[in-house]
């Protein structure tokens, strides 16, 4: 493993960018859950990123790009290697727009609202229905996110990536293989930037749209919790908070984590709640919901590091 001097030596005038060593990852994840990494990397610009991936794929140094740090499960023991957040590649710019539409090249460290609010004040409509999702632009990329008939697949024109030996590639929508909240995107990829098109609008309408989503989803999601969104995806038989809900797992607790009294697919940390106390809760839920109908819920949230 690379220590601090390492690192220095190693990297000296070809990255730029913040690094900080054993760092708890309970201050990088929505859940507050999650053991120390051994390095956590920020690049502040894409070439600092490229070298750091040549360094590591030579040394065979693992790494794991967490984006916002929503939707992912970081277990109590932590992840070895180097984390890497993208939050220093953020830049949003309009590259054309026309009476009808326009399109936007957004980095992949982009917040997810802070772009919602963007094409709000532009008038530029077809992301609204994201408004509340936490997370980064790059994230909801990978996990195709999508809220109220919306999903990023619908936007996106094309993405550049950069695989685990930074060789650079640009993917066409159609080859990035959405689904159902996911893509074609591996875990050892990272997402760089996507090119997206919108429709123009009146701003004043965007808005209309955009705030009655997120009010929305205030009634009936736990938005200001420690949670990491939906945690179960939901089957073909219908919906997974559903399911929950009605075999009676509302309020269901293991240690500091909590089944959401306001929507069921939510799990919250209480304050104290460890990973372990996170996955027995699944496992408890999943048992739960098997036993009332027949189906067996599958993870929508990633599952990362050592037990």
């Amino acid at each position: 493993m690379i220590d601090e001097r390492e690192w220095q030596e190693t990297f000296a005038g070809s990255f730029r960018g913040d690094v900080k060593f054993g760092v708890s990852l309970k201050e990088r994840t929505s859940l507050a859950i999650g053991g120390p990494c051994d390095v956590l990397a920020e690049p502040g610009e894409p070439v600092s990123l490229r070298n750091m991936l040549v360094v590591l794929e030579r040394r065979g140094i693992p790494f794991l790009v967490i984006g916002g740090g929503t939707n992912v499960l970081v277990r109590d023991g932590g992840i070895d290697g180097v984390v890497i957040s993208l939050r220093g590649l953020n830049r949003i710019e309009v590259i054309r727009e026309s009476n009808a539409d326009a399109e936007l090249f957004v980095e992949a460290g982009t917040g997810l609202q802070r772009l919602v609010n963007f094409c709000k004040e532009k008038g530029y409509a077809g992301v609204e229905g994201l408004a509340g999702i936490p997370g980064t632009v790059g994230g909801a990329i990978s996990g195709n996110a999508g809220s109220y008939g919306c999903e990023m697949k619908d936007v996106v024109v094309s993405v550049a990536l950069m695989d685990s030996a930074a060789r650079l590639d640009r993917l066409a929508a159609p080859a990035m293989r959405f689904g159902y909240r996911s893509s074609g995107v591996r875990q050892t990829d990272v997402v760089l930037s996507a090119n997206i098109r919108l429709q123009r609008d009146e701003p004043q309408a965007v808005a209309l749209r955009t705030e009655g989503f997120f009010n929305e989803k205030k009634k009936t999601q736990p938005l200001s919790e420690r949670s990491a969104g939906c945690v179960f995806r939901n089957p073909a038989a219908g919906s997974a908070g559903r399911m929950i809900d009605e075999a009676g797992c509302k309020g269901m607790r293991v240690g500091g984590v909590e089944v959401s009294g306001l929507h069921a697919n939510f799990f919250i940390n209480r304050g104290s709640g460890t990973a372990a106390d996170y996955l027995h809760l699944m496992d408890e839920v999943v048992s739960a919901v098997h036993r009332k109908f027949g189906v067996v819920l599958e993870p929508e949230i990633r599952v990362v590091g050592k037990a």
